[in-house]
């Protein structure tokens, strides 16, 4: 049978060529990656239609054909987020202490690569392009591993990354994109642990618990993102109605999108008709429990699995709550640990929802969409992780590094 760790070795022989790169060079080599999509973008699109065009034959979720399709916008907001990573700060050689010991070492921490990265994802082709190029600023390899619903996006994309690569004198193979779609060679990619350092899992339920359960590799999960909007008593009762709008309805299949509305009992019988309303205008179906469907027409019974659904599409679950720590509870039994948003006027409220929860990023009068590395000025994103481990939230250059000890002295033995 085929074995894919010939592939895997020759990435981690290119990272040590990566590692070795200034940053000038990883700015050059990534403004190339750039200009190569765009010029490029013909046969991307051509590519991208066939992979489209057989979706759509397969019935796939109109969420998952949202994060497969491009168009010239989308293919040029790629070019742009690989340009961006070029421009930022090199996070690289950053000394983050450096301490001056009583004996006269000098113990610091300094940033320096990761290695070989392992991204698993699903549908999203511009995760190839952005992963390369986060992955590349940071001084590592990477190995891509897109699914099926993908394959002629993500290989047009490789090939044209890899053209650049090339010519800039850098290993093909610091981005190899594997075509081998069994499911063996997935657990053949997570059992390599001499070759790869952190695997990072992006798509459904079923691919994250693949992944964790099967992995001999560290893993970070980007896990589901059932993301709350909590209305207080204080909330400005526009501010909260845009925050829903946006939050539910801007892209319903982004992670970062609300799916579950819960709302201060002093507060419902005002907010919940006119959220009805301005739902119902967008196409959003609404699952509500009892108090909640009183006041929302056209609302249908929620039940326990709704409220911990990542829908990913124009549906969301309201409920009434009693009081803010009624919300508080409701989000800590059903959060996934990606993203919780307060509308609130009360600033007690705001600290105290911001301390009593967990997780990775929680936003106070401000949009649930802005959970993104971009938006978070991390330039573009390789995750958000749910995984409390070195990087917590959306993860950008710096969580693609590690911190060693460098320590230097004049001699100095301990004995």
């Amino acid at each position: 049978m085929h074995s894919i760790e010939p592939q895997v070795r020759a990435c981690r022989d290119a990272a040590t060529a990566v590692a070795a790169l200034d940053s000038a060079k990883r700015q050059t080599l990534l403004k190339a990656m750039s200009a190569a999509l765009l010029a490029n973008a013909g046969a991307i699109l051509a590519a991208n239609a066939r992979d489209v065009a057989a979706a759509k034959d397969k019935g796939v979720s109109s969420a998952m054909l949202d994060r497969l399709a491009l168009d010239p916008a989308r293919l040029l907001a790629m070019a742009d987020a690989v340009a961006e990573v070029a421009a930022l700060d090199d996070p690289l050689g950053q000394v983050t202490r450096d301490d001056m010991r009583p004996n006269g070492i000098r113990v610091q921490k300094v940033r320096i690569p990761l290695g070989v990265i392992a991204m698993i994802y699903e549908a999203r082709p511009n995760v190839t392009a952005e992963a390369a190029a986060l992955c590349l600023k940071a001084g590592n390899a990477v190995v891509l591993r897109g699914g099926s619903e993908a394959l002629h996006s993500n290989t047009a994309i490789a090939q044209v990354l890899g053209d650049a690569l090339r010519g800039q004198g850098v290993p093909e193979a610091a981005v190899t994109v594997l075509a081998d779609q069994r499911r063996e060679a997935m657990l053949e990619l997570l059992q390599l642990h001499e070759l790869i350092d952190l695997a990072i899992p992006r798509g459904g339920e079923g691919l994250i618990r693949f992944v964790a359960e099967h992995a001999r590799v560290p893993v970070i999960k980007h896990y589901k993102g059932v993301c709350h909007l909590y209305v207080d008593r204080a909330a400005d009762m526009a501010q909260a109605l845009a925050l829903l709008v946006d939050g539910k309805c801007s892209r319903p299949a982004a992670c970062n999108a609300l799916e579950t509305l819960l709302v201060h009992a002093e507060l419902a019988d005002a907010f919940l008709p006119q959220a009805a309303r301005v739902l119902a205008e967008r196409g959003v179906q609404v699952r509500a429990d009892p108090r909640a469907q009183g006041l929302m027409p056209g609302s249908t019974a929620a039940s326990d699995e709704d409220y911990a659904a990542e829908f990913l599409d124009l549906v969301i679950a309201v409920k009434v709550v009693d009081d803010l720590e009624h919300g508080i509870a409701h989000i800590q039994r059903y959060t996934s640990d990606h993203t919780e948003v307060i509308a609130s006027a009360d600033p007690q409220a705001c600290m105290r929802f911001v301390q009593a929860l967990r997780s990775a990023v929680v936003m106070v009068n401000t949009s649930s969409r802005f959970s993104d590395g971009g938006q978070l000025g991390l330039g573009s994103e390789i995750g958000i992780s749910t995984t409390r481990l070195h990087a917590y939230g959306p993860m950008g250059l710096e969580a693609l590094t590690i911190e060693r000890f460098v320590v230097s002295g004049a001699g100095q033995v301990r004995g």
